[in-house]
């Protein structure tokens, strides 16, 4: 048994260390598109903005959308009411930029389970411009965002584009290792997946799509009962015959997440997205690791008494996690804090195992407080079963 057990830390430290290779691979075609000069495109955008109370750093992180090195584009910010904490910060960042155009959206009460499509639908139907670029509320972003952002546009068969992000944390231990599972973790995958197949979906933090295939999709409203808004969007596009692209601009997602307790449900809600979204994909992830299979093989061959190939089995899966980390660091998201995130690297992989396995123990997510069950294809269900449908208000403000 215990040989048995040798052989799995074996066979999944190869596996990890083709992915690494894959990465490595990856990381070189990204970085030849980073010196390719981008198209020139300077159709005016619309730039949306749904937001949902305070948080830290808030106005700070909205106002980088106000100095953007672009001729033309408006910013639509969204909130269920006026008097949200959010909307009331967007609103004194606006007053002090008036040549930027602004659009204020009210909802009032969700009418599709995951709120943040009921925002998008209405701010859709104020947006003046054809080309929307949808950024979450905890991003930072640099004046060249938007120009980097829409230049894949340039060409007419381009649908929709995304871009990575780096982990932002400046507090507490789990914050910057939740940092670091963005910066390294999710960038490995997201890379080798735009080498192997394509892009086929697009990123929360910044989803830039057509308004005309919004439209041939039925519209954002298509989105309302996903939980991960940003993969479907992307699929959609991509199942249409429009290409997806992956910019090679990369933003700062900050970290809100500082306890213990709110990072790993956090985490393990992403993992649980990811597992309903991409079933098939999300189940091989789990040879992707290299830690869990390390320290396998370090229990495995102490037991068998070859002290040397535990401590190189273990010393192996660490220096090919940090040289990983270190590499998509320097190359790929041009990581601030580059030896932090890579010697911490290790240790989320070995955490980013334990929250992969969690995703299995049960279908359920907490988001914003409210408890839902995912179903098949990453639909989200209301944990109340009797919950009444809303429709869409007639209104914006």
């Amino acid at each position: 048994m215990i040989k048995i057990l040798l052989g799995l830390s074996i066979f999944g430290l190869l596996t990890s260390t083709a992915f690494s290779i894959l990465v490595l691979a990856a990381i070189r075609r990204f970085a030849r598109r980073r010196r390719v000069a981008q198209p020139v495109f300077r159709e005016p955008v619309s730039l949306f903005k749904p937001l949902h109370g305070d948080e830290p750093g808030l106005e700070a992180h909205l106002e980088t959308f106000f100095l953007q090195d672009y001729p033309s584009y408006e910013i639509l910010f969204g909130a269920r009411v006026a008097s949200d904490e959010g909307m009331q910060a967007a609103r004194r960042v606006a007053a002090r930029y008036p040549h930027i155009p602004v659009k204020f959206v009210l909802t009032g009460e969700p009418w599709h389970i995951n709120a943040k499509v009921s925002t998008l639908e209405l701010m859709e139907k104020v947006a003046a411009h054809d080309i929307f670029i949808v950024s979450d509320s905890d991003v930072r972003v640099t004046p060249d965002y938007i120009r980097e952002v829409a230049a894949p546009f340039a060409r007419a068969e381009v649908g929709a584009a995304t871009c990575l992000y780096r982990g932002v944390a400046d507090r507490g231990l789990w914050s910057k290792l939740e940092a670091t599972g963005m910066s390294i973790e999710m960038t490995a995958g997201v890379l080798v997946a735009d080498l192997m197949e394509g892009m086929q979906f697009t990123l929360g933090p910044t989803m830039a799509v057509r308004r005309a295939c919004v439209q041939e999709m039925g519209g954002f409203g298509v989105l309302g009962a996903y939980c991960a808004d940003d993969f479907v969007l992307g699929n959609n596009v991509h199942e249409a015959g429009h290409t997806v692209v992956l910019s090679t601009h990369v933003i700062n997602h900050i970290v809100l997440n500082v306890t213990f307790m709110n990072s790993q449900a956090h985490q393990v809600r992403w993992m649980k997205s990811t597992r309903f979204s991409r079933p098939k994909g999300h189940f091989g992830t789990c040879l992707t690791f290299s830690l869990p299979f390390g320290i396998l093989g370090f229990l495995a061959a102490s037991f068998l008494h070859h002290p040397l190939l535990a401590i190189g089995l273990i010393a192996y899966s660490v220096v090919t996690r940090v040289l990983m980390a270190g590499a998509i660091g320097s190359f790929v998201v041009q990581e601030k804090h580059l030896l932090r995130t890579s010697l911490l690297f290790p240790m989320r992989d070995l955490l980013g195992f334990f929250y992969w396995a969690a995703s299995y123990a049960s279908s359920r997510i907490i988001w914003r407080n409210q408890t839902y069950t995912l179903a098949s294809g990453g639909l989200m269900l209301a944990s109340d079963a009797d919950a009444e449908t809303k429709s869409a208000p007639a209104f914006t403000a």
